[in-house]
């Protein structure tokens, strides 16, 4: 049996398959979540699971016990949101990280895998590559990049291996679909499949690229298990593809079989209109290539919710700032 491996975020979307993937390659999987926004039955069977709060790893030293690997998919990944909730955001996020990255190198874990953001990019002019100078607007982007030079510093100083993925956008079955402020698609096909209207901030004008949950999972594991790749930061997902907010919820209203009529709120302040990266690295690094096409992706993301049956929003977290910015849409409850 190999060493096993310390999943952040288990319960969550990404965390759970990227489980799944390694549990199939026959790897030993101990997985944590703090269960703020997982549900444990998105958790395989196999997972030896520890419901913590990464913020408390240093407490826990025996999670570490003979660990190689860990993958930090934990975060608090709410980019709209961080604008009104900061601390929520900078502590699920930042401090998190460190707390693991503190941890991993007392137990002397071998290589440590960070889940980045491109939001770490900001508004720099797409498509975004690993070599720009990361200009993060918002305090999640900035609590992502800050978190990012933690690592290297951390990882640098103290011997221990490292390599940081740059997801965007993904999207895919497990996926929390009744969160109100975040998961664009998740959130269209939870309202469609309630008869109800996508909501749209601004125009729609804003592009996107979205990533299959399949297609980033299997780079995530080579950034993990590849001996020879270490030290790097490389964006995964697709760069083809790219789409509109406003094609993107015509497009789940046409699989859904609603008639297109969206419902149009003001832009929320600091969205990046355009934000697309560059694959070429993860193409050249990881042998990367989008499998699921988008409306393939969406289709089966329909499907799922419709046989678990969609739901009510649930707005589990408190917003911290409440003024004339706040979209009506989380201020009055309005999803």
């Amino acid at each position: 049996m190999a060493q096993p491996v310390l999943i952040t975020g288990v319960a969550g979307f990404l965390g759970s398959h990227l489980a799944d993937d390694l549990l199939g390659r026959g790897y030993s999987v101990r997985g944590i979540d703090n269960m703020i926004d997982g549900f444990k039955e998105n958790i395989p069977d196999g997972v030896e699971f520890h419901e913590l709060d990464c913020r408390d790893a240093l407490g826990h030293p025996d999670l570490f016990a003979d660990v190689a690997m860990v993958f930090h998919c934990a975060a608090a990944p709410y980019e709209g949101l961080s604008v009104f909730s900061p601390f929520l955001v900078h502590e699920h996020t930042t401090s998190a990280t460190v707390a693991m990255l503190s941890a991993a190198v007392r137990a002397g874990v071998g290589r440590f895998v960070h889940c980045s953001s491109m939001s770490r990019y900001g508004a720099l002019v797409p498509p975004f590559t690993e070599d720009l100078t990361p200009a993060p607007l918002t305090p999640y982007g900035i609590a992502k990049y800050a978190a990012d030079l933690q690592v290297r510093a951390i990882a640098d100083v103290h011997g221990m291996e490292y390599n940081i993925a740059v997801p965007h956008n993904i999207i895919g079955t497990r996926q929390r679909y009744d969160d109100p402020y975040r998961n664009v698609a998740a959130i269209m096909i939870n309202r469609v499949l309630r008869g109800k209207q996508p909501i749209i901030y601004g125009d729609g004008s804003q592009t996107r690229c979205f990533s299959f949950v399949s297609d980033v999972v299997s780079c995530l594991t080579r950034l993990g298990t590849e001996p020879d790749i270490r030290g790097e930061i490389v964006n995964v997902g697709p760069d083809e593809g790219e789409v509109t907010v406003l094609d993107l919820s015509r497009e789940i209203c046409s699989i859904a079989g609603l008639d297109f009529d969206p419902v149009f709120m003001p832009a929320r302040p600091l969205e990046v209109h355009h934000a697309t990266c560059s694959s070429d690295k993860a193409r050249r690094l990881l042998g990367y290539r989008t499998e699921v096409a988008l409306r393939d992706g969406l289709t089966e993301m329909v499907e799922w919710v419709a046989k678990v049956g969609p739901k009510e929003f649930h707005y589990n977290l408190e917003l911290e700032i409440v003024n004339e910015l706040t979209p009506r849409t989380w201020s009055s409850r309005l999803m």
